[in-house]
C-alpha cells in the first residue's frame, strides 16, 4: 500500500510498562486527508512518531503490529530513506531547519541528495509559487514570524517529492487567511494523490476537507467517522477535550480603537505617544504613533510580520523606541516597563529557567516584587533562594493558579520535560501572579486543546473584569470571542496596509 496503514499498532517508549498507543487500526488512502484529533497527552504526537519513523529510531520504544509507510515498514526503514516517502511538517518549524535564509531552506534537501544545481533552483522557484511566498525570497529564517516560518517549512518538505504527508498543528500559528489558503493547498495535494495525515487541535478548518475524524483518549481510538458526525458526537463527550468544529469570524465585528481617537487626556490605563520604532538600518516600522487602549481585552489585528510581536516588546520594554509609554498616567521608560508588564511569548521556551513548574512561579511572584523595589538579585540565585520571603498566602496563591489552568499534577515536573501547551500554561500564570498593569499574551492557545483552551478563556476574562489591560496577539478565531475590541496594527505599521475583515 503507498498510502499510510496501522494494523492493530501498539507503541510502548522503552523504560515504561504502559503502552501509549494501544491496538490503532486505520489508514490513509492515496488522495485521502485523515485528522486526528483529541485531547493534549493522548497520543497524537506519538501516532506521528510511529508514522515517520521517529519512533523507535530516535525515541526508543517497542512497535507491535503492522506499520507501513509509502510502502515501508518505518521501523525496519533508515531515516534517510524513508524521507523519500514521508515528509512531516513539526509543530514548531524551527526545530527542523537547517539553512539561514528562505531559499537555502528549501533547497538543502535537495542539494544534500545531490540534485543538479539547475535542478534545484527550478523547484525551488517552483515551491516559493506553489506556497505563494514568493515575497520572502531572500529573507533570513531567523527574522520570520511564526506563521511564515510554517510556511517554509512546509514549502521544503514539499520540494523533496514525498507523497506522503504528515502535518502537525499546521495552523497553530497561522492566521485565518493563511488558514484558509493552506487548505486550498492541501486540496490540491489531495488531487494529486498525495496521502495527508493531519493532527490537530484546530478543528473549523478542516470541514470541507477531512475524509475521516478519528478522536483519541488514552491512546485509543474512540471515535471515528465523518467529520459531521464527529461534531454531532462532540458535545456528548467533553471528556474529549475538544475545540470547536464550527467557529465564527468575528474580526469584522469587534470596536475598533482608532489612532485618530487619540487625546492626551483619556483615563485609559495604556497610552504610546509619539512613538517612532525602526530596525537597524531600515525604515521605521512605527512613525509617530498616538494610541490609547483602554482596560479589557483589545485584539491585536493585521497580517503575518506587520509588527504585532514588535510593538508588543515595544511596550514591555524589550526593544528601543522614541516617544513615551504612559500606564495609569505614569510616564515609564524601557526598564521601568518591566515591573508593570507581563509578557507572554509565543515560544514558552524563551520564559523557561528554572527546575520545576513551582519554582518558575515562587520567582515570577518574587521577580516581579523586586523589580518594583528595583532590587536586582544576585546572579545565579534561584527562586528557592528566595522561597522563605513567600508567604502562606503567596504559596496558596501559586496553588490556586496551578489549578485553574490545570497544572497543579505538573507542579514539580522541570519545565523543559512539559508539551508546548502546558509550557504556554506555565509561562501564562507566571505573568498573572505579577498582576501587572498590562498583560500581553501572544498565540496564548496555540497548541492548547479544548479543555485548556476554556481554561484559558475564562482567566483572560477574570483579568480583564478585574480593570486590567490585555492586549491579546492571535490567530485563533475561537479566542476572540472574548475580545472587547481590536486594534488593527496594519494602522499604523509602515510594512502593511489596513486589514479589510
Amino acid at each position: 500500500m503507498s498510502g499510510i496503514q496501522f494494523n492493530n499498532v501498539t507503541f510502548t517508549y522503552a523504560n515504561r510498562e504502559t503502552p501509549t498507543l494501544k491496538g490503532l487500526t486505520f489508514d490513509v488512502k492515496p488522495g485521502e486527508l485523515v485528522l486526528v484529533t483529541g485531547a493534549s497527552g493522548c497520543g497524537k504526537s506519538t501516532l506521528v512518531r510511529v508514522t515517520n519513523g521517529l519512533c523507535p529510531h530516535l525515541f526508543s520504544g517497542d512497535v507491535e503490529g503492522l506499520v507501513r509507510v509509502g510502502g515501508l515498514i518505518p521501523s525496519t526503514t533508515t531515516m534517510s530513506h524513508l524521507s523519500y516517502a514521508v515528509g512531516t511538517l513539526f509543530q514548531d518549524p524551527e526545530e527542523q531547519f537547517f539553512a539561514l535564509n528562505v531559499e537555502d531552506e528549501i533547497a538543502f534537501t535537495l542539494q544534500s541528495r545531490g540534485e543538479a544545481v539547475d535542478a534545484v533552483e527550478e523547484k525551488t522557484e517552483e515551491t516559493l509559487a506553489r506556497l505563494k511566498i514568493e515575497d520572502l525570497k531572500g529573507l533570513s529564517l531567523a527574522g520570520l514570524s511564526e506563521g511564515q516560518k510554517q510556511k517554509v517549512g512546509l514549502a521544503a518538505i514539499l520540494a523533496a517529492g514525498p507523497k506522503v504527508l504528515v502535518l502537525d498543528e499546521p495552523s497553530a500559528n497561522l492566521d485565518p487567511e493563511a488558514v484558509e489558503g493552506l487548505g486550498v493547498l492541501l486540496t490540491e495535494l489531495k488531487a494529486q494523490g498525495f496521502t495527508i495525515l493531519v493532527v490537530d487541535h484546530r478543528l473549523y478548518w478542516l470541514k470541507d476537507l477531512a475524509d475521516r475524524v478519528h478522536i483519541m483518549k488514552a491512546g485509543e481510538f474512540h471515535f471515528t467517522g465523518t467529520f459531521e458526525e464527529a461534531a454531532a458526537a462532540a458535545p456528548s463527550h467533553p471528556e474529549w477535550g475538544l475545540r470547536d468544529f464550527f467557529v465564527e469570524d468575528v474580526r469584522g465585528t469587534l470596536p475598533r480603537v482608532m489612532p485618530e481617537n487619540f487625546t492626551a487626556e483619556a483615563s485609559d490605563p495604556l497610552q504610546v505617544v509619539n512613538l517612532t520604532f525602526a530596525y537597524p538600518e531600515a525604515e521605521p516600522l512605527f512613525k509617530d504613533v498616538n494610541l490609547s487602549i483602554p482596560s479589557g481585552i483589545t485584539v491585536l489585528l493585521g497580517e503575518n510580520g506587520c509588527g504585532k510581536t514588535t510593538f508588543s516588546r515595544i511596550l514591555m520594554g524589550l526593544e528601543k523606541s522614541e516617544g513615551d509609554v504612559i500606564m495609569k498616567g505614569q510616564v515609564l521608560d524601557a526598564k521601568a516597563r518591566a515591573a508593570h508588564v507581563g509578557l507572554v511569548l509565543q515560544n514558552a521556551d524563551h520564559q523557561l529557567s528554572f527546575s520545576s513548574v513551582r519554582e518558575e512561579l515562587e520567582y515570577a511572584l518574587l521577580g516581579s516584587r523586586l523589580a518594583q523595589s528595583r532590587l536586582t538579585p544576585k546572579k545565579g540565585e534561584k527562586a528557592k533562594a528566595f522561597s522563605m520571603t513567600l508567604s502562606t498566602e503567596d504559596h496558596d496563591r501559586i496553588s490556586a493558579l496551578l489549578n485553574h489552568l490545570h497544572l497543579h499534577h505538573l507542579s514539580e515536573r522541570h519545565p523543559q520535560s512539559l508539551s508546548g501547551g502546558e509550557k504556554q500554561r506555565v509561562v501564562v500564570a507566571a505573568a498573572l501572579l505579577k498582576a501587572p498593569d498590562l498583560l500581553i499574551l501572544d498565540e496564548p492557545t496555540s497548541g492548547l486543546d479544548g479543555k485548556n483552551r476554556s481554561a484559558m478563556e475564562k482567566v483572560l476574562l477574570e483579568e480583564a473584569q478585574s480593570g486590567r489591560a490585555i492586549l491579546l496577539i492571535t490567530h485563533d478565531l475561537e479566542l476572540l470571542k472574548v475580545a472587547n475590541q481590536a486594534l488593527d496594527v496594519s494602522l499604523f505599521s509602515t510594512r502593511t496596509q489596513p486589514a479589510t475583515h
